[in-house]
């Protein structure tokens, strides 16, 4: 195996959907005496890790994810309460802190251990050494569309349910009565056959004490009383009435400012500049030199913004400072034709005999894709607080792992974690950008050198000429048909494996096929983006599928129906986004549909975009979503995070373009790297089907989907194939 680094196992345990297993019993020990100093304020009490409550019965689930827009605060809690038997009207929630009590020990055990079966007998030990494991690796992760299917089903209900055996177990020592005879509704416990009840406030210091349960007894479906419920969302009122708190409103007391420019070539460093040219300048505190960036510290941020813009730099550059886009393209085909024409690359995957087949075929079909690098882009620009001293560093920030901010602080300054706090504030949107902590150590070298409160904020120009950007990626088809007009053998090409490495995977059961995978690394560092490499797959491979469809004069709805015969959940999917969209039906001659299905994150989603050419400009009307999750906790939380998916990937589907210039990134500002506006927005239906099955991710799944839905309409509508995005360099939009 290879050497395991904290990115490496973070990257690919989001990819297999790790997440918080148990977090209630851990050998050795009970842990709420180490835990309790973290999380209690006065008259609470911690039942167990993740369960506190106060003398008045609020109850308090403590989360260990942060809230970036998905709600993943309320639908954790929510799936706690309903455990715990909660009064959801005296429920509250609070963020894990940054500690190591606190790491996500169950992202190791899902990716090692995976579905395993342990016993009973062995669950303590199990948790116990993966616990050490990610508190070595520094793991409190928020990605991957994990949150609610693993934290959720194997942490929070676990937990709201050991919670309550606890109470109950208390309970019946105090009365002197079995446990069996004891209820509970609504934070109370009852025992009908005396008439006592009481609140759990008043057994909760004895619950603590007690060893809590290894796997305690979950709900059925049918017992559900709060999950499947659309319960409002803790974070929605302060963020109208504007008391909701982000890294950027943090204020301390004698707080300098900082503003940034790195180098515009990736792997460039400082060569050298000219401090003293605004270090006079009255406000200007600091040049820091970062080695691959200057920095300013002044007293507001506009002064440091101006002055660092000011500065006369001298960039020591790397050999990339030449490559243009259309060379990474170039050097992208190269590879695939070298591959094809060696028996190159990494098969991810064969069946049948693909190479036999397209042996015998006289002709076949073939078609290249390709999209470009793209941004996060999120609204909240990239910022952090710190308040270092020589000894103890302090932050504030918005962070997908603020573990692995305090760990990678820690390292950069040299002293022990334990001697660096981070608070993790709300992010405003991340998209994957906020699970590296580059932004976070900077504001701490920044304070660490003046010893006071410093306030990092990088630039609009800064986020994105200097992100991890979504790679590019050209992916290459090669296929055959039958005289029915089925597909028979499909081949596929691709740059660079990306997690997860399934994405490329078709639902179809086409006889013949292979997916090769081949290795062309660029200087363009890149990140996980929301729904990583499903991201491009989706695109290439469903529009890959439509030709196919139109190549053999199917209905492309029709063939996807059916050659999903053997896989029902999907099929089921795609005939409910087809129903509710009225496939087929009628529509005006400047009108079109286009369908699409992708399945990510153990969930599948299913669109039909409706387009229209409207004065010679490209117009989305309408998506038409059909979504199964296997059960919706929250069913309006799951409806928002699938217009959110679509919006998003509409988006870069329309418009996103990451170029590559000199070297450099070529955009710099949201004039050349556009957002879908308001009106450009289509009206968009959500559909839910429960089927029963493991719960899947809903943060992710519906980015996949729209851009072939949409280019598949394109095609129908105006008889163009658009085989490289962004959709705004063939049609204006």
């Amino acid at each position: 195996m290879k050497k395991w680094t904290r990115r490496g196992l973070i990257a690919t345990s989001l990819t297999l959907g790790g997440g918080l297993l148990v977090g209630v019993a851990v050998r050795p020990g009970n842990r709420n005496s180490q835990l309790s100093p973290l999380v209690n304020k006065e008259n609470e009490t911690l039942v167990n890790t993740w369960v506190k409550i106060d003398s008045n019965n609020h109850v308090t689930a403590i989360i260990p994810h942060a809230e970036m827009g998905q709600g993943v605060h309320t639908s954790l809690a929510q799936m706690l309460a309903d455990e715990l038997d909660a009064d959801w009207s005296q429920m509250k929630m609070m963020e894990a802190p940054a500690h190591s009590g606190y790491a996500n020990y169950a992202l190791a055990r899902g990716f090692l251990a995976g579905d395993l079966s342990v016993p009973d007998i062995l669950v303590p030990t199990i948790n116990g050494l993966f616990l050490q494991a990610t508190q070595l690796l520094d793991i409190q992760v928020t990605g991957g569309s994990s949150s609610v299917r693993t934290t959720g089903h194997l942490g929070m209900r676990v937990a709201g349910a050991a919670a309550r055996e606890l109470l109950i177990r208390a309970a019946a020592q105090t009365w002197q009565v079995e446990e069996s005879s004891i209820k509970t509704e609504k934070g109370i416990l009852y025992h009908p056959a005396s008439n006592r009840k009481a609140p759990y406030s008043e057994f909760a210091s004895v619950a603590a004490k007690l060893t809590p349960p290894d796997q305690p007894t979950l709900k059925s479906h049918q017992q559900f009383k709060l999950m499947g419920k659309s319960l409002p969302r803790f974070d929605t009122p302060g963020k109208v009435n504007g008391q909701a708190t982000f890294a950027l409103d943090i204020q301390l007391d004698g707080t300098l400012y900082a503003a940034i420019r790195q180098a515009p070539v990736f792997g460039a460093t400082v060569k050298s500049y000219s401090p003293s040219s605004i270090e006079s300048t009255k406000g200007v505190v600091k040049t820091v030199n970062l080695e691959n960036a200057i920095a300013v510290i002044a007293t507001s941020y506009w002064l440091a913004q101006k002055s660092v813009n000011q500065l006369s730099i001298e960039w020591e550059e790397p050999k990339e400072n030449q490559l243009s886009q259309s060379d990474i393209y170039q050097q992208f085909k190269t590879a695939i034709t070298d591959a094809q024409q060696h028996n190159g690359g990494d098969i991810d995957l064969q069946a049948g005999e693909p190479d036999k087949y397209f042996a015998t075929q006289s002709e076949s079909i073939q078609a290249d894709y390709q999209v470009p690098y793209l941004a996060h882009a999120a609204m909240e620009p990239l910022n952090a607080v710190a308040n270092c001293s020589s000894t103890h560093c302090e932050l504030w920030v918005g962070s997908q792992n603020p573990l692995g901010v305090r760990a990678e602080v820690a390292d950069k300054l040299d002293m022990p974690a334990d001697d660096v706090i981070v608070h993790n504030q709300l992010l405003g949107g991340s998209f994957g950008r906020r699970l590296m902590s580059d932004f976070a150590v900077q504001a701490a070298q920044l304070s660490h050198a003046v010893q006071k409160p410093v306030k990092l904020i990088w630039s609009r120009e800064e986020d994105t000429q200097h992100d991890f950007y979504r790679p590019a990626v050209v992916s290459r088809f090669r296929a055959a048909m039958g005289d029915d007009g089925l597909p028979y053998a499909w081949e596929n090409y691709y740059v660079d494996k990306h997690d997860p490495k399934f994405a490329p995977f078709i639902p179809y059961p086409i006889q013949h096929q292979k997916v090769v995978s081949v290795e062309s690394p660029t200087h363009v560092p890149f990140g996980s983006w929301r729904s990583v490499a499903h991201s491009q797959h989706a695109f290439f491979t469903e529009s890959f599928f439509d030709e196919l469809a139109h190549k053999g004069n199917k209905d492309p709805y029709q063939l996807r129906h059916d050659m999903l015969q053997d896989s029902p959940r999907m099929q089921k999917v795609l005939d409910l986004a087809a129903s509710k969209a009225q496939w087929g039906k009628q529509l005006n001659e400047n009108s079109a549909q286009g369908i699409a299905i992708h399945k990510s994150f153990h969930s599948i989603v299913a669109l039909v975009a409706q387009v229209s050419m409207v004065n010679n400009r490209l117009k989305i009307e309408k998506v038409t979503c059909a979504v199964d999750v296997g059960f919706a906790i929250n069913p309006d939380g799951l409806k928002a995070q699938m217009e959110s998916g679509i919006i998003f990937g509409l988006t870069a589907a329309l418009f996103g373009n990451i170029t590559i210039e000199k070297g450099a990134v070529k955009q710099s500002n949201f004039h050349d790297y556009p957002m879908l506006r308001m009106n450009q927005c289509p009206e968009i239906n959500v559909h839910i089907l429960n089927s029963g099955e493991p719960t899947g991710g809903a943060g992710e799944p519906s980015t996949p989907v729209i851009a072939p839905a949409v280019t598949n309409a394109i095609f129908s509508l105006t008889g163009t194939r658009i085989r490289e995005l962004p959709i705004n360099k063939h049609f204006s939009v």
